[in-house]
């Protein structure tokens, strides 16, 4: 359940989850996402003027999750530079060939190969992106015809989008979406992406049903989700 609030210019938007607990607690994680636990049946207004108290901090946690992602992930798209994919890190060569119409991108090696008929870094980047998206597509469709077999269920249509507070999502038609950034991830964890959504297809929530079959399929799912928790925020070009 997702609900929402403006706090001053800041619109604060949380996934609320019920859990069998006597307290509420908030975590705000990469690339953004804020979710609150509230002990079950607690009413969404009390869970909201709670969480309103809780603004300034919240406000100031995403302001840190931004800033870690702009210092960590700056990029000016020159050769030399680093650029992860799926969890390993690749050196950019980034060769010029003023005789073609558009940049081609392709793996060699350590190397992420650009050929690109500028050097201008939005054509570059707008080129890499690109590949990258290709790329989620392609391993994402691999990894859920694996995992759909396990979870007994299979989506209507899988999609790459431009997520900023996602890694992935679902909706109650059937459709699952992918943040394209994921397949910066090393494989295991792009796995747990794919196998939280397929979940979500039987569960459209985070109850301990939801977990429960998370974990039946994935059993050290946490390690995973841990992993992502820690370094999403480098996730980004």
């Amino acid at each position: 359940m997702n609900l929402a609030f403006d706090y001053g210019d800041t619109r604060i938007e949380f996934e609320l989850t019920y859990r069998k607990r006597k307290t509420m607690s908030i975590m705000v994680e990469p690339p953004g996402v804020v979710t609150v636990v509230a002990p079950a049946g607690t009413p969404e207004n009390l869970v909201l003027e709670r969480v309103k108290t809780k603004a300034q901090w919240i406000v100031s946690k995403l302001q840190e999750v931004r800033e870690v992602t702009q210092v960590d992930t700056a990029k000016e798209f020159v050769s030399g530079e680093s650029f992860k994919y799926m969890g390993r890190n690749y050196s950019l060569n980034l060769i010029v060939d003023t005789t073609i119409r558009k940049p081609d991108v392709d793996l060699d090696g350590n190397n992420l190969i650009v050929i690109s008929p500028s050097r201008d870094e939005g054509v570059v980047q707008k080129a890499v992106e690109a590949w990258y998206r290709a790329m989620a597509k392609e391993q994402i469709n691999t990894r859920i015809m694996h995992y759909q077999t396990k979870t007994g269920v299979a989506p209507n249509s899988i999609m790459i989008k431009d997520q900023k507070k996602r890694w992935g999502s679902c909706s109650t038609s059937g459709n699952v979406y992918f943040n394209w950034r994921v397949i910066m991830a090393p494989a295991d964890v792009v796995d747990y992406v794919v196998v939280h959504e397929l979940c979500h297809l039987v569960h459209h929530n985070h109850s301990a049903d939801f977990w429960k079959l998370v974990s039946t399929v994935m059993p050290d799912y946490q390690v995973r989700k841990e992993w992502l928790i820690k370094n999403g925020a480098k996730m980004s070009l």
